[in-house]
């Protein structure tokens, strides 16, 4: 990945942290990182552990370390206090790349000037298990390399696409973003219905568990649509097709899904200001 240049990673919590290993185990060297860490129990870490270069502050980043992407892996609720200080980074030629939700492209020129190269990107936590998605959307200070260098760090950690359109960010929040946790709800409440069916909670929890993760990798590697997925699993008069008549109902999965993806877009609409 030495395409990418140098890369200052701006926090390295459980997101930042698993897309620095994602670059490492896709080649790029220690030395093409720098990690600014205010903790230093954290940062100890980080040195020991991956053996890329840490600074406790902006001012403590080393003078011959010149960054061509910079990566804002921080929380939304301390970027107030952050960005400003990387506000000559940014004017340097670094392209700014944010994995902050709620945070437009928009407040990123306010606080690191008009002109600054911005990506805003929404990832999600599979991400951590190098099967995340990201979506990313760039403003038009950004180039085609630079475009290009923030794709490759991204896949490092999954997939990566482009919108162009950063309205479309507040969707694609509501859908991958907090989606995990829609699917964590699944193996609940599947494990729990089939408790209430006999099953013993442990033998529930792993039939529902493993269920979802074998038919999300089927659907991964599948060259079939979701829908042909379902049909092919589907016989007429089954067990699968009774327990479809109940999710697919008029009041079934599809509305009470449409209804939570817009609450969480309107949520996202609201956060971001």
């Amino acid at each position: 990945m030495s395409a990418a240049g140098n890369v200052l990673l701006v926090g390295c919590g459980k997101m930042g942290g698993a897309m620095l290993r994602g670059w490492l185990a896709r080649g790029m060297t220690p030395g093409q990182v720098t990690v600014v860490e205010p903790f230093a129990d954290a940062a100890d870490a980080i040195r020991s552990d991956l053996g890329v270069g840490v600074a406790a502050a902006p001012e403590d980043i080393p003078a011959g370390f010149e960054p061509d992407i910079v990566i804002f892996a921080v929380k939304p609720q301390g970027m107030d206090d952050i960005v400003p200080a990387y506000r000559d980074i940014a004017g340097g030629g670094a392209v700014v790349l944010s994995i902050a939700a709620g945070r437009t492209i928009g407040y990123f020129e306010t606080h690191l000037g008009s002109e600054a190269a911005i990506v805003r990107t929404m990832p999600n936590t599979p991400a951590a298990v190098g099967r995340g998605i990201t979506a990313a959307c760039a403003n038009a200070h950004v180039t085609e390399s630079q475009r290009a260098a923030c794709q490759g760090l991204l896949e490092a950690v999954g997939e990566a696409v482009w919108v162009e359109d950063e309205a479309l960010i507040d969707a694609v929040t509501a859908v991958s973003g907090s989606g995990p946790a829609y699917v964590f709800l699944l193996i609940e409440c599947m494990a729990q219905a089939g408790v209430e069916q006999g099953l013993p909670p442990e033998i529930a929890e792993r039939l529902a568990r493993m269920t979802v993760a074998g038919s999300g990798e089927l659907a991964c590697l599948s060259e079939d649509d979701a829908a042909t997925l379902r049909k092919n699993v589907t016989s007429p008069g089954g067990t699968t097709a009774a327990a479809l008549d109940v999710l697919m109902a008029g009041d079934g999965l599809a509305p009470l899904m449409s209804r939570a993806i817009e609450a969480a877009t309107r949520r996202s609409r609201e956060l971001a200001g």
